[in-house]
């Protein structure tokens, strides 16, 4: 074809050409990086390990263990997403756990009563410090920063610096304790006996996992949007449910499903469900993407912010409740460190240093990942300091891995 048209001849547009940054891997690095790290993780201490990490008690153990980090990862991520961040999580356990000790230990205050009030004293302490950052405008890093240091002071005044205990059977229930066989076992062939009841429920949940999946994928595909080749969906759905199906079996050989487990799948179901078809979940990251932007098209984001913290100091609160009634006590030390947990997981599961990214389901993901790094380690006798130096370079690698796979998608534009 000639490069020069003739005079009255229309041109046709050359050929659109694929966009620069989409040769390559048919995955997106950035969302599914931490599934493959995790997955490396976990086979590396299998190995090391000698199957050991992916014992039925083992596996359980990691899920019981690491379920207050979950709890709080959950709140975390959803104020990451919203450009802010809390110092003071930690704190609030401690805080909301001794309120409940006091309640039920020294009142007698009937365990369902008590477990109320304590979750509306998390809501007040959200409310405070939501108020002077929403409505004030001190930035969060400082409130949170001084909220840590007051929440910890006040734990040492309810509890008279003493450890408060023991629970009532109820609630170490929800920490500790496990579904009953309510359908009997089935045998499993060498792997022996297994709860009928927990199989059920993991062929429930994958099955409505890969039905939400594909009728996620044709919406994007009816509204034009890129979607991951029909390959690659199959491939990672089929190991999805690989994953959970191998968890639940171990988990049904063991003493079938945690309560607490039951517990964070309500709470991954919901707050998913929040972050990705509710108009609050919109807000929250149009707030973080561009807080100007957002109020400019009408959100709140006062109100926003307020509800976020709010909701912070309720997660905190039950996160509070399980790990008191882990420890069948309440202790003035209780929750130290969570806070570090928590943002790390967030940031491991995918969550973006200046907000607007980030995952429920990555969030957990992290947290799970920070969960069996301490349980392999301690399988393997290392000692503390080098589980933290671990824990520590894990999570640098990730936000070092946001910011690379940030830099290689602006410059393939």
């Amino acid at each position: 074809m000639s490069s020069v048209a003739k005079a009255g001849e229309a041109v046709s547009p050359p050929a659109a050409e694929p966009p620069k940054g989409r040769r390559g891997l048919p995955v997106n690095l950035r969302q599914s990086g931490i599934y493959i790290a995790f997955a490396i993780i976990v086979a590396l201490f299998a190995v090391l390990t000698d199957g050991q990490l992916l014992s039925p008690g083992n596996i359980s153990n990691i899920i019981v263990q690491n379920s207050y980090i979950l709890i709080l990862a959950i709140g975390m991520i959803l104020v990451i997403i919203g450009g802010h961040i809390d110092l003071s999580v930690g704190s609030v356990v401690a805080l909301t756990g001794a309120i409940a000790a006091v309640l039920m230990v020294n009142h007698d205050v009937p365990w369902p009563l008590a477990l109320l009030l304590t979750l509306l004293a998390g809501a007040a302490i959200g409310a405070w410090q939501g108020y002077w950052i929403a409505y004030f405008g001190i930035p969060a890093f400082i409130v949170t920063l001084g909220g840590m240091l007051m929440f910890r002071a006040l734990t040492l005044t309810v509890l008279d610096n003493q450890r408060i205990g023991p629970f009532p059977d109820d609630v170490r229930t929800i920490a500790n304790g496990f579904l009953s066989g309510y359908l009997g076992n089935i045998g499993l062939g060498f792997l022996g006996g297994a709860d009928l009841f927990t199989l059920l429920v993991a062929l429930a949940l994958v099955g409505g996992f890969v039905v939400l999946g594909w009728r996620r994928r044709q919406g994007r595909i009816g509204y034009g949007q890129q979607v991951d080749p029909i390959a690659v969906f199959a491939a990672k759905n089929a190991l999805a449910v690989v994953v959970v199906m191998f968890i639940a079996v171990q988990l049904a050989r063991f003493k079938n499903l945690p309560w607490v487990l039951v517990l964070l799948g309500a709470l991954v179901l919901a707050y998913t469900t929040l972050t990705n078809r509710s108009v609050f979940g919109r807000r929250i990251y149009a707030m973080g993407g561009n807080p100007l932007a957002a109020r400019l098209s009408g959100v709140n984001v006062k109100s926003v912010t307020f509800w976020l913290f709010v909701n912070m100091g309720v997660l905190s609160a039950v996160a509070g409740i399980v790990f008191a009634g882990r420890l069948n006590q309440a202790g003035p030390t209780a929750g130290t460190m969570f806070e570090l947990d928590a943002i790390a997981a967030a940031f491991i599961g995918g969550a973006a240093v200046q907000g607007g990214v980030g995952r429920v389901i990555g969030a957990i993901t992290g947290g799970l990942l920070m969960g069996v790094i301490n349980n392999g380690m301690s399988l393997l006798g290392a000692p503390s300091e080098r589980v933290m130096l671990i824990k520590g370079l894990v999570l640098l690698a990730a936000v070092a891995f946001d910011i690379w796979t940030k830099r290689r998608s602006g410059a393939a534009r």
